[in-house]
């Protein structure tokens, strides 16, 4: 079957697989995006004939040409996601829907063939399923799957390419800082911006993060753990962090986070924090939140705490904002009681121990 929105999988299991004793050592301490499944998936893509040949395959090399479109025009795009182990045994992945969705939307944006959602999922069950053993069993440990998909087609010219290839990849991890859950310290970059509007930045494509690698340099040559930017136009609002969205919690309980302007990344945990809080009475503003009032709101009281979220880092308190003209911590630099509240009903929630009503995780074993 090619072409439509059921395509039929062909599982050609890895025959030369990590030896047990070998992945258990690996699961120990796999960091975060350094150890690596046995096997991928990869469908492939063609003009006028749709997506067709999905498989789950060893993991391997891929061979690209030189003159391959993604090399030179950078059509690509990516997501990312974590399949975890849950309470009672079982794996499921959270929200894998909204992932299909942005996937959808950043192919839409970089002129690319839209995966269908049936499909999308589809992978992600296939490679949770033949990779299970992969989970690691600590508290912070997840399997992370890394859908992504790339220009394959080979000419040189500025237009959209007529051939693509999808792929899922997937690393188990643990916690995304290496010193676990404790207040991150950022960096107001005063040169850099992340994307302006009319740009890429709702878009999750690599670009987006190349263009973002010099400030996050300069951020840790700061002795900070990540950049957050200002807007393009003003340079006075916050847009976001490198590669998290961010919340400020008030001294009335309430939220205040940046809108979805199209400069920002629509953050899945960002609509999950919103939807949580909301749940709890708490109000939630999407609105613009200027450096002055972080800075003088952190001053005298009236912001409370501030934190960044993600995927892979899930909530992860602010402590100390830094700039080459000021320097502040929040509250008392540490992590807040909203902060960690919200953190935790979202992993419980994530990892089976709390109800879900939302209706976000999904069950694939």
């Amino acid at each position: 079957m090619s072409g439509g929105d059921n395509l039929d999988f062909e599982i050609r299991p890895n025959q030369a697989p990590v030896a047990v004793a070998e992945r258990d050592a690996l699961l120990v301490n796999p960091g975060f995006g350094r150890v690596f499944t046995d096997h991928m998936v990869t469908v492939r893509y063609a003009e006028g004939k749709g997506w067709y040949d999905a498989r789950v395959e060893a993991r391997a090399s891929i061979s690209i040409d030189p003159a391959s479109a993604v090399l030179h025009y950078a059509q690509e795009i990516f997501e990312g996601l974590k399949a975890y182990k849950m309470a009672d045994g079982g794996v499921a992945m959270f929200r894998p829907d909204a992932n299909a969705a942005r996937f959808a939307q950043s192919a839409q944006r970089m002129a690319m063939p839209a995966l269908p959602t049936a499909t999308f999922l589809q992978s992600l069950r296939e490679i949770i399923r033949i990779d299970r053993s992969w989970i690691p069993q600590s508290d912070e440990g997840s399997l992370y799957l890394r859908p992504f998909a790339y220009a394959s087609e080979v000419f040189l010219g500025v237009r959209p390419s007529r051939e693509y290839l999808y792929l899922v990849i997937a690393s188990p991890v643990g916690a995304y800082f290496s010193g676990g859950v404790k207040p991150v310290s950022v960096w107001v970059s005063p040169d850099f911006t992340r994307a302006a509007p009319g740009g890429t930045g709702a878009a999750k494509c690599g670009g987006n993060y190349a263009a973002g690698l010099s400030a996050q340099a300069e951020a840790i040559e700061n002795g900070c753990d990540q950049v957050v930017y200002l807007d393009a136009v003003e340079r006075k609002n916050i847009d976001e962090l490198g590669g998290m969205n961010v919340f400020f919690v008030l001294d009335d309980g309430s939220l205040a986070t940046p809108p979805l302007t199209g400069t920002i990344l629509p953050g899945i945990t960002r609509d999950s924090v919103i939807q949580l809080a909301q749940r709890a009475g708490r109000r939630v503003a999407e609105r613009p939140v200027s450096m002055d009032e972080w800075r003088e709101g952190a001053a005298s009281g009236r912001i409370r705490e501030a934190f960044a979220c993600g995927t892979a880092a899930v909530i992860t308190p602010i402590g100390t904002v830094k700039s080459p003209d000021f320097e502040f911590t929040v509250a008392d630099g540490g992590s807040g009681e909203v902060t960690m509240g919200l953190r935790k009903e979202l992993v419980d929630i994530q990892r089976g121990r709390a109800a879900d009503p939302f209706g976000w995780v999904h069950r694939v074993l």
